[in-house]
């Protein structure tokens, strides 16, 4: 294992946008608004690519 193993920019943001994506998305369906839902699935795909565009312009682990 790296000695940065998840200590880099594009790990800690891929990471805040993912929990983000489950805090939006706990909400609304506490609230039982299917919309809020909807957009916090719609956010945890968008993690995974920030992560990787963010890890492949030089931002990730190497």
């Amino acid at each position: 294992m790296s000695s940065n193993h998840g200590n880099t920019p594009a790990a800690w943001t891929a990471v805040i946008i993912g929990l983000a994506a489950f805090v939006v998305g706990g909400i609304g369906l506490m609230a039982g608004s299917m919309v809020v839902f909807w957009i916090g699935v719609a956010l945890a795909p968008i993690a995974l690519v920030v992560g990787t565009v963010m890890s492949r312009m030089g931002l990730g682990a190497s």
